[in-house]
C-alpha cells in the first residue's frame, strides 16, 4: 500500500489588528504564531490605517517564525490558504497580497478562506477533543460578527440569525470603556464579573425578529444608566464595578443565549459548537456548559488558542478545501463583507 503524501498548508490571517501565520500537516498544527498590535490600546479600538501598516510590518516575520517552528522549509508546502475575508480592507489586503505573491513565486495552490467559516471549523484541528457532528449549530461571537449557523458539512453553512447591529464583543468593549477598563474590555469584565453579583442591576434584553439579536440598544442604555448615577455620583463606577460587570456580561450572555434555545427548538439540533473571541469568556462557557447538563445539549468548546483571530482556524478550512481541489484564483480580491 503506497503511504499518501501529507498536505502542508501555510495559512495567512489578517483579517483585524492581529497577524496569523500557521503551518497545518493535514489536520494537525504544526505551529500558529500571532503577532499583536498594541498601538491600538491608546485609542480604545482599533484604528484600520494603523492595522494595515502593523500587518505590513508583521507578516514577513511571522511567516518565517511560523515555517521555522514548524520545521519545514517554503519548498515543502502543498497550498497557501489566506482570509479573503470579511474584515478591514486595508488589514486583508496586506494578507491577500502576500499570500498571491508566495503562491505565485512557488507555484503552488492559492485557497481563499472566509473568516467566520475558519472559526467554526477550528473544532476540527487534531486535538483530544471530539469533533462535533453534523449536522451542528455553530455559534459565531466576536468583535464583529454574532451569528447562528447550521453546519450541515464543511462546505454547506447555512446563516439562520445575525445581529441586526452591533455584535457582541462590541458591546462588550464599547461598555468596558465607557467603565475607564482597557482594551479590548472583555477580558477586563470577565475578570471583574467572578466577583461580582450578576442580579445587582437589571438592563434591558433588546428584541429582534426570529433568530436575530441585537446589542446597540443595550450598550445605549448601559451608558445611560452609567452617565445618570454618575451625576449622583461621581464614584459610581468605580464603587461598583464588579457589580456591573456581573450585571452587563450576564446580559450579554443571555440576549444570545435565548436565540440558541430558539434555534434549537426550531431546528431540533441539540449539538453545538461556538467560536470567536467570545467563546473564551467564562461566563459564556459556563452557561453552555450547565445547558448541556440542563438540557442534555452536546457543547463544543474550542480551545483557547482557537477563540481569538488566528491562522490555524484559516489552515484547517484550507486542508478541506485542498482535500476537494477548491483553489482560488489570483483574481479574486479580498473584501470586507463576505457571506458565508
Amino acid at each position: 500500500m503506497i503511504e499518501q503524501k501529507p498536505c502542508y498548508i501555510l495559512a495567512i490571517e489578517s483579517s483585524c489588528d492581529d497577524t496569523a501565520a500557521a503551518v497545518l500537516k493535514n489536520d494537525l498544527v504544526l505551529s500558529n504564531i500571532i503577532a499583536n498590535q498594541t498601538i491600538h490600546e491608546a485609542y480604545g479600538g482599533v484604528v484600520p490605517e494603523l492595522a494595515s501598516r502593523a500587518h505590513q510590518q508583521n507578516i514577513v516575520p511571522v511567516v518565517d517564525q511560523a515555517l521555522k517552528k514548524a520545521g519545514i522549509d517554503k519548498k515543502d508546502l502543498s497550498a497557501i490558504a489566506y482570509t479573503r475575508g470579511p474584515g478591514l480592507l486595508g488589514s486583508l489586503l496586506v494578507g491577500t497580497s502576500f499570500a498571491k505573491s508566495l503562491s505565485m513565486a512557488l507555484n503552488i495552490p492559492l485557497i481563499e478562506v472566509n473568516h467566520l467559516q475558519g472559526h467554526l471549523l477550528s473544532h476540527f484541528i487534531q486535538d483530544e477533543h471530539p469533533t462535533p457532528n453534523f449536522p451542528f449549530l455553530g455559534i459565531t461571537v466576536s468583535g464583529g460578527h454574532t451569528q447562528i449557523v447550521r453546519v450541515s458539512s464543511h462546505f454547506s453553512l447555512e446563516e439562520l440569525g445575525t445581529t441586526l447591529d452591533d455584535a457582541i464583543g462590541e458591546a462588550f468593549d464599547k461598555c468596558g470603556k465607557v467603565m475607564g477598563l482597557g482594551y479590548p474590555a472583555g477580558p477586563h469584565i470577565d475578570r471583574h464579573a467572578k466577583e461580582g453579583n450578576p442580579a445587582a442591576f437589571k438592563f434591558p434584553i433588546p428584541k429582534a425578529p426570529e433568530l436575530n439579536v441585537s446589542y446597540s440598544g443595550f450598550k445605549t442604555a448601559v451608558i445611560n444608566f452609567l452617565h445618570k448615577n454618575q451625576q449622583k455620583n461621581p464614584s459610581f463606577i468605580e464603587e461598583n464595578l464588579a457589580d456591573l460587570c456581573a450585571s452587563i456580561q450576564y446580559t450579554l450572555i443571555e440576549i444570545i443565549f435565548e436565540k440558541i434555545k430558539r434555534a434549537i427548538e426550531h431546528t431540533g439540533i441539540t449539538e453545538i459548537a461556538i467560536g470567536g473571541g467570545v467563546a473564551a469568556n467564562s461566563g459564556l462557557r459556563n452557561k453552555l456548559k450547565d445547558a448541556a447538563t440542563k438540557y442534555n445539549w452536546r457543547v463544543h468548546l474550542p480551545p483557547f488558542a482557537y477563540t481569538t483571530d488566528n491562522a490555524a482556524m484559516i489552515g484547517i478550512v484550507g486542508y478541506f478545501k485542498f482535500n476537494e481541489q477548491r483553489f482560488g484564483a489570483l483574481d479574486q480580491s479580498a473584501t470586507a463583507r463576505l457571506p458565508l
